[in-house]
């Protein structure tokens, strides 16, 4: 079993936010408001004062800087063990039930791909691909990309002498994150996807991982049915709970 206990704050600096804050044990993260998981209080310890004076602090905080407040929420190890009741008292609904998969590192190089230390002109063309959604959102997870501590790595494969599939991996430790999977549209139901999934696991065990983690929409079934079939389970769920 993976402790989310453990996994969460090597997530968080796997995907790091451009500000972070504490409320003792609540972690806060904010970018641009866009991505979920670096614009959300993540509460897995006890904060610093009393849950309702807490939950009002994380308010004025994300308020402050134009925000809705939202929290990220594990319910394994959501503290204290009630703050979801509490917040859905106060106005909060829950949303985008999103799993947690981990698996061992069973990857392999690709003669098409490139994997390198910093996110290049090319993998952002294809990252910011408009059918991916809007510019703001793109910027703002390039920009997350970009603060990936190393050891990192961005995969590309080119196919025709086009860039095709693009992905990143962020190394912890044992631990390597997947993330910024994508495929440009001409490209897709290749299989490129799978390509890039298992170049990136390959480098990060090159790099002294031995396990990786990465985070999928419940409702991508076309994903998770990729990722099971190289290995990964689902360790935790977790929601994003929202004031509105």
């Amino acid at each position: 079993m993976t402790d989310p206990r453990l996994l969460e704050p090597i997530a968080a600096r796997g995907w790091p936010a451009a500000e972070c804050d504490s409320l003792g044990g609540w972690r806060l993260h904010a970018s641009a408001g866009k991505s979920g998981r670096i614009n959300t209080c993540w509460p897995h310890a006890p904060p610093e004062q009393a849950v309702d004076e807490a939950i009002a602090a994380v308010e004025a905080w994300y308020a402050a800087r134009g925000f809705t407040p939202q929290f990220k929420i594990v319910e394994e190890v959501a503290c204290p063990g009630d703050l979801s009741d509490r917040l859905a008292r106060r106005g909060y609904r829950p949303s985008t039930p999103t799993l947690t998969m981990v698996g061992a590192l069973a990857g392999q190089a690709d003669p098409d791909a490139t994997i390198a230390a910093a996110p290049g002109e090319v993998f952002q063309r294809v990252f910011a691909d408009p059918s991916f959604g809007d510019a703001v959102d793109a910027r703002e997870r390039l920009e997350a990309l970009a603060r990936i501590p190393p050891p990192r790595g961005y995969a590309l494969i080119t196919l025709d002498g086009e860039p095709a599939a693009i992905g990143a991996c962020a190394v912890e430790g044992e631990w390597a994150g997947v993330m910024g999977m994508r495929t440009a549209p001409q490209f897709r139901r290749r299989g490129l996807a799978r390509r890039v999934f298992r170049a990136l696991l390959a480098h990060a065990a090159s790099a002294g991982a031995v396990r990786g983690y990465l985070q999928v929409d419940e409702t991508n079934l076309t994903a998770i049915a990729l990722y099971e079939a190289e290995g990964f389970e689902t360790a935790y769920r977790y929601q994003y709970w929202t004031k509105g």
